[in-house]
């Protein structure tokens, strides 16, 4: 069973994205997808080891409802509202990318030459990409939906350094190292 939408306009998931950002500024949170992180390694007894771990993490149970959420709502996204067509890019982009032997850009959001083959290389970029958002998640006091969304939409100056730096780092993980790593 499939129910084929058509993507939501900006105005109407921005519109949303706001109205649950103003709910959680009024309610003092802040809303970010690391914590979740952090609270679950605290549920596993990661504090009786570390102390960035030792804290009440029953105060964040409404964000691992939202972690919850977003896994929830991407399966069935993914598996009922799908079209299952590729991400909709320019065709120069498309042919930059066959150059690197991605084929499936035009019927896939994931490049599966990447994902699905199973090899030393595939996993160690994996590995190293996995490692380094995490690291950098960390290290920027939070992720990139933390900062651009909530950190932004309260004047944070740190997010605003942050979410530069995201893009800086993403252009130049696409323009340099892309085209090295490929």
């Amino acid at each position: 069973m499939n129910f084929i939408l058509d993507p939501w306009p900006w105005y109407v998931s921005g519109g949303l994205i706001a109205f649950v950002m103003f709910l959680l500024l009024m309610m003092g949170d802040s809303f970010g997808m690391s914590s979740n992180l952090r609270t679950l390694c605290t549920i596993c007894g990661a504090g009786k080891k570390t102390d960035f771990f030792d804290f009440n993490w029953k105060s964040q149970k409404w964000n691992l409802l939202v972690m919850t959420g977003a896994v929830v709502g991407g399966f069935i996204g993914s598996h009922f509202l799908s079209s299952h067509s590729g991400v909709a890019i320019s065709n120069e982009t498309i042919l930059s990318l066959q150059e690197y032997g991605i084929d499936s850009s035009t019927t896939s959001y994931l490049p599966i030459e990447i994902f699905e083959a199973y090899s030393v290389k595939s996993i160690l970029l994996l590995a190293i990409g996995g490692f380094l958002v995490g690291f950098g998640a960390r290290y920027a006091g939070g992720c990139t939906s933390g900062h651009a969304i909530s950190g932004l939409s309260n004047l944070q100056l740190p997010s605003l350094i942050a979410v530069v730096g995201f893009f800086v780092g993403g252009l130049f993980m696409i323009h340099v190292l892309f085209p090295f790593i490929f």
